[in-house]
């Protein structure tokens, strides 16, 4: 065998011993977090594997305590207060005109043009669920809350106008969660139905949250933890928006010297900027409004429809939980990174049925 043939086998010799030993001690180590109990938890783990379950839900409940699993109570309660922040975009714009002597249907009004709109919202709501496996929740959302919408007009003449408004909303939502190793995560998914007190119709809205955290135990108290995690959060509301409203609601801030200023600004814009065709679409539908503006006819009704979405659909989160003890969970999220700015606190009860 000559010094080249010899060399080549040695060195593959050397390889196969290396990629033994990486894949034996990767195996080892991912083993470890699956497989690793602190002792001080091994009398408690022992405990739930002798638990008899009799309760109808999670299904497979009984199965999950024979493998040691710590399930949670399989019904809660949950009490929620979110704030929320985000930019809004605005497109395709219709207004219409209701008086004692006039009504105006819709009318598209394309050449308007927006600037930074913003929505600035906070909800109450209380959220009932029940674990129907160990790995999938099914819940409900009942809410009560306010919020302020911020719309900027950048042409043909500058506007910011603020509507405030209550917003009740109800909705269903699932939830499916598991672990791999030290790792815990969920994807959470729900629908629901907003209804602001200006709108003609409930705004459907669809949210999915993703994370992934890990759960500190307290030595001394197995069924006590602080939980954190990160993960990403997706909003997406139903487009197609109509609505009314009284003029002196849609510009409530409009006092005489601002009021003055609007219009100056409306008729300087149709006299010397304004296009044929824009001149045309503002005869029918603008120029009536702006009159109703100059008059002080608050009790005009503004008729409006338009497609509205937020501007960016995901953000991230980051939150906490205190697991006092199998019954109470104190829990708070952040959302950040992202045009979406959040809180949230809840309180949860959980209890056997």
């Amino acid at each position: 065998m000559n010094l080249f043939k010899l060399m080549k086998m040695k060195i593959k010799c050397f390889l196969i011993i290396v990629i033994t030993v990486c894949v034996f001690n990767q195996t080892i180590q991912a083993q470890q977090p699956s497989t690793k109990i602190n002792k001080k938890h091994e009398a408690y783990r022992d405990s739930l594997k002798q638990v008899d379950y009799h309760y109808t839900f999670p299904f497979m409940g009984q199965g999950a305590y024979n493998k040691g699993f710590d399930i949670p109570y399989p019904v809660g309660i949950m009490g929620n207060f979110v704030w929320m922040e985000q930019g809004i975009s605005v497109n395709n714009l219709q207004l219409g005109l209701e008086t004692k002597n006039v009504n105006i249907d819709m009318t598209p009004v394309d050449f308007i043009q927006f600037g930074d709109n913003v929505n600035t919202s906070y909800s109450v709501n209380v959220r009932p669920d029940v674990w129907v496996f160990p790995f999938l929740n099914v819940y409900g959302i009942l809410g009560y809350g306010h919020t302020k919408t911020e719309v900027n007009l950048v042409y043909p003449i500058t506007l910011r106008s603020v509507v405030e408004q209550s917003v009740s909303t109800y909705g269903i939502g699932v939830m499916a969660a598991g672990a791999v190793g030290p790792v815990f995560f969920s994807v959470d998914a729900n629908f629901t139905w907003n209804k602001p007190e200006l709108l003609d119709k409930a705004v459907p809205v669809r949210v999915t949250g993703i994370r992934a955290g890990h759960s500190f135990v307290f030595h001394n108290k197995p069924d006590r933890n602080i939980a954190v995690w990160v993960g990403g959060f997706f909003m997406e509301t139903g487009s197609d928006t109509y609505g009314q409203l009284k003029l002196k609601d849609a510009l409530p801030s409009a006092d005489g010297t601002k009021r003055d200023k609007i219009v100056s600004d409306y008729y300087n814009w149709y006299d010397n900027e304004a296009t044929i065709p824009q001149k045309a679409v503002a005869d029918r539908i603008l120029t009536p409004i702006v009159e109703r503006l100059a008059d002080a006819d608050g009790e005009a009704i503004i008729k409006y429809g338009l497609d509205k979405q937020v501007q960016q659909k995901w953000n991230g989160v980051i939150g906490a939980q205190f697991q006092y003890n199998k019954h109470w969970m104190l829990r708070t999220e952040l959302g950040v990174l992202g045009n979406r700015k959040s809180v949230l606190l809840s309180l949860n009860y959980r209890f056997l049925l």
